[in-house]
């Protein structure tokens, strides 16, 4: 330890979203647990000050993104990327985080004592280069579960041919001019989608080119009710109104796509044939081979891609590719498709809390020998959580559940004297993967995760009301929690 202020009661590694909002929870109801957030990047924000690519947006509504305890005001229910990070840093302002927050400081390295219940926790500095060390009694991990490093990207033969430009979305060049520009968007997920419409007014040509269809559902940009209820109630009511409303109807679609996909399958198509016209080949461009929310529904705020293509600034083309060329892409079909520029919006590549090392007593923690408790601790690790947030809702659900759980197991240890507390297993459980849907990003990277079981509190049910119901209500007693 470098000083005694280097030791703190909590440890948030990352300032993003979930960081921020952790560390918020902490000043509302833990205000006398002194705490740090290490970033391992010269700003707060996390994806939303990462990524920069055009017209990037939250792909859940910001009833339900936001902070439950920080009402979203703006107009807009689907927002762009700069209105969420001018949100999360007035978040971080309004409850004075900002100070506690050690920039360009990557954790590298976490190790448990039992002997003195601390985490040794090693960063290193990228301004300075330098390694730095620090104690604390807790680590709240909130750097998801995204390589922000480096995107995915496939292997296309004869890319190194191509004479333009390949860009990958999340490393946006801040000089890249498509301005009447020839440009080919390889992928048909929520990046794709976003940066068709918002290039389409600028390029001379634009194409989606996807291997396979995703399904993808127009809704409002504006909540009518927020708006409507925001001229007769407080904006608070108005918001958390808005926000169950919200969460319902998520339910509601999740639940049904589960029980009766064919009728959401038809509702969602015929939607698109709405949009699109009689004439549109929609069975060949939307019509996926798997059932809807086996992946993640695409929105778009208004039908914005759809008004795109409608208006002739835009096409999509399904079809494989065989190889890229001097000018462009050449298909299997035998279609040339020629551009300036090549987008690929291919996907993001997993690594798990960051990719820190955890040790405990000098062994290495493998998270995949581990199950998940609570969807946040893990059996056998004392002292740690991890964020992570729904894969069939919004994110910011999960993580101010997480917040608030953290801090009613601080303030039960607080109370009684507790040093640690580590989940145990206690008798069978059953083995499920921690993402239990199939995605190409996830399929590609489960092997890294800790598993989930088959029962409480080791299944993490991806349902919001549940969750409300055990972890801001349920009892800190759990027979398979252990308090010392």
């Amino acid at each position: 330890m470098n000083s005694p202020k280097d030791t703190v009661d909590v440890l948030i590694v990352g300032a993003g979203l979930s960081g921020i909002g952790g560390a918020c929870q902490l000043r509302r109801h833990c205000p006398d647990q002194s705490f740090m957030i290490l970033e391992a990047r010269a700003a707060s924000g996390g994806t939303w000050d990462l990524f920069r690519y055009p017209g990037i947006r939250s792909d859940s509504d910001m009833y339900t993104y936001s902070y439950g305890f920080k009402p979203w005001k703006d107009d807009s229910s689907i927002a762009d990327g700069h209105k969420i990070l001018a949100y999360i840093r007035e978040a971080a302002k309004e409850y004075d985080v900002e100070p506690h927050i050690r920039y360009n400081h990557k954790v590298v390295s976490a190790e448990w004592s039992s002997r003195d219940n601390i985490w040794h926790v090693t960063a290193e500095r990228s301004d300075t280069g330098e390694t730095v060390t620090l104690a604390c009694k807790f680590i709240l991990n909130c750097s998801g579960y995204y390589d922000y490093e480096q995107g995915y990207t496939p292997e296309f033969e004869g890319s190194d041919n191509f004479k333009g430009e390949i860009v990958h979305a999340q490393h946006w060049p801040e000089d890249l001019d498509y301005r009447g520009k020839r440009v080919v968007v390889i992928g048909s997920g929520a990046t794709a989608v976003t940066l068709v419409p918002s290039m389409a007014d600028e390029t001379s040509s634009l194409v989606m080119l996807q291997r396979s269809p995703t399904y993808i559902a127009s809704v409002p940009g504006n909540q009518a009710l927020a708006t409507g209820l925001r001229k007769w109630l407080p904006d608070s009511w108005a918001f958390h109104l808005t926000r169950w409303k919200q969460v319902f109807f998520q339910i509601y679609i999740y639940h049904m796509s589960r029980k009766r996909p064919k009728d959401v399958r038809k509702m969602l198509l015929g939607r698109v044939r709405d949009e699109l016209g009689p004439d549109y080949d929609v069975d060949t461009h939307f019509t996926p081979k798997y059932d809807p929310w086996d992946q993640r529904l695409c929105a778009v705020p208004d039908g914005d891609l759809f008004e795109a293509i409608r208006k002739g600034r835009a096409e999509v083309v399904t079809d494989h590719i065989d190889q890229f060329n001097e000018t462009g892409i050449q298909l299997k079909s035998g279609k040339q498709l020629d551009a300036d520029i090549i987008i690929l919006a291919t996907g993001l590549n997993l690594k798990f809390a960051g990719g820190i090392r955890y040790a405990i007593d000098g062994a290495d923690v493998d998270f995949t020998d581990h199950y998940i408790f609570r969807g946040m601790m893990f059996s056998d690790v004392p002292n740690m959580a991890f964020t992570v947030g729904y894969t069939n809702s919004s994110w910011t659900l999960k993580a101010d559940l997480t917040g608030r759980y953290v801090c009613r197991l601080l303030k039960k240890m607080a109370t009684h004297g507790y040093a640690n507390v580590t989940p145990r297993l206690r008798g069978e459980v059953g083995e499920i993967p921690l993402l239990d849907f199939d995605a190409g990003y996830v399929l590609r990277s489960r092997e890294q995760f800790p598993k989930q079981g088959d029962r409480l509190p080791w299944k993490n049910y991806q349902n919001y009301i549940r969750d409300l119901i055990g972890l801001r209500f349920g009892k800190l007693n759990d027979e398979e929690l252990e308090f010392h």
